[in-house]
């Protein structure tokens, strides 16, 4: 299927050739249909399915087609999402999809003054894209209104969860018209979550593609079993392979993406730490310098990771393992994005085996185990795995560039 046939109009359809893309992915191809029917929808997908654009793309059509029958002021569109990193993502894509489209979108997060944001809504917009606590924070001071929102996307609920914020949802919701569309994204279903989306959704259409744990399916992974207090040496040791352009480090504290950064600057490779205690400044620019690949290590905690998307990211390395198994699929789906290669590399130490274990378990698979490394601990059941080549480096992703690639979330 191509997006051609998904009954998009001509200014959208534009936007997106110009983007390269033809092709939607299956969360696309059965979500945007649904959305333009102005049914409210449930969709399980985790970041890398294409979900931002399965809702952005149907959403700034409806509002088009509306705002052509008669102009309408106040915000119509409010997205809520998780984290700084997603919302400003999400600000993009509304920015490319409706590039041909006279629609006004913002997008509201704290870390930052709220003067130019505020600025914004008394010139007025259409679309809101925002985390809870600076909307919070608007709603508080009688700066924002909800009164007039017809589309309400909440975006990834449970990393909502995780990080504490159902209470200020539910607090947005209260103050959200009873009449209008929902569509309700989420890659697991905890019970509070389903609860949460049984209140919100009238007759949903259920959407659910790449179930967690088949996302690890089409990348490669790899296990190193060592010491805690020579990890240190074992990354700089793999990242003597040139062919590991740019790397993504997750651990799991804060101040140990710095020490580790730092770690790594002193070894002569450029590293940056990415984090919920550094300055919004600090993380952009980060995030840009690893895009432009400026640095070659970007190190940071899942939090801070989530909703990162970077076309052809080869490589991810977990330096610690998570303790929650779903994590471990959320990580490593950083890489392999949109049918490009990818390779995972985890290093387990002692105390780590029982979240491996945990891991293989919710993907079903034994991770093959890299043995013979100058760090190697005495863990049993060691088998040969295939050393990193350039073959994996810049053959694979030199093939991902000759394909056009189908339109990949950008959150």
């Amino acid at each position: 299927m191509s997006f051609n046939q998904l009954q998009l109009i001509e200014p959208v359809l534009k936007a997106l050739s110009e983007e390269g893309y033809t092709q939607p992915t299956p969360i696309q191809e059965r979500s945007i249909p649904v959305i333009l029917e102005k049914r409210d929808l449930l969709g399980c997908a985790q970041t890398g399915t294409g979900k931002t654009a399965a809702f952005t793309i149907p959403i700034l059509q409806l509002m088009h087609e509306q705002q052509l029958q008669q102009r309408q002021r106040g915000i119509r569109t409010l997205i809520l999402t998780p984290t700084r990193e997603l919302a400003i993502q999400i600000g993009e894509s509304i920015q490319t999809y409706g590039k041909y489209l006279k629609m006004r979108h913002l997008v509201l997060f704290g870390g930052v003054s709220q003067h130019s944001q505020v600025q914004a809504i008394r010139s007025g917009v259409d679309i809101v894209v925002a985390t809870p606590g600076r909307l919070l924070d608007l709603m508080q001071q009688r700066l924002i209104s909800l009164n007039d929102i017809q589309y309400f996307v909440l975006d990834e609920a449970d990393r909502m969860l995780d990080m504490g914020f159902v209470h200020d949802v539910k607090r947005v919701i209260a103050k959200l018209p009873a009449k209008r569309q929902t569509l309700f994204f989420s890659a697991t279903m905890p019970a509070e979550i389903k609860k949460l989306s049984d209140m919100l959704l009238t007759d949903p259409v259920k959407v659910e593609v790449s179930p967690v744990s088949s996302t690890a399916e089409l990348i490669e992974q790899a296990i190193y079993f060592t010491e805690r207090q020579n990890k240190l040496p074992l990354l700089i040791h793999l990242l003597q392979d040139n062919s590991i352009e740019t790397v993504l480090v997750f651990m799991q504290m804060k101040h140990a993406c710095d020490k580790l950064a730092q770690s790594l600057n002193r070894a002569g490779i450029r590293a940056e730490a990415i984090h919920g205690n550094k300055s919004q400044n600090a993380r952009q620019a980060a995030l840009a310098n690893f895009k432009s690949r400026r640095t070659r290590v970007l190190v940071a905690t899942d939090i801070a990771a989530r909703g990162i998307d970077i076309d052809e990211l080869a490589h991810v390395i977990n330096y610690e393992l998570p303790n929650v198994p779903e994590t471990y699929v959320h990580r490593i789906g950083r890489t392999g994005r949109a049918g490009a290669s990818g390779k995972a590399i985890s290093f387990c130490d002692h105390g780590e085996k029982a979240f491996l274990s945990d891991i293989q378990k919710l993907i079903r698979k034994s991770i093959p185990v890299m043995a013979g490394h100058p760090f190697e601990n005495n863990a049993p059941q060691r088998t040969s795995f295939a050393p990193i080549s350039k073959s994996v480096g810049n053959g694979q992703r030199g093939n991902a560039k000759r394909f056009v690639r189908p339109l990949s979330q950008r959150a």
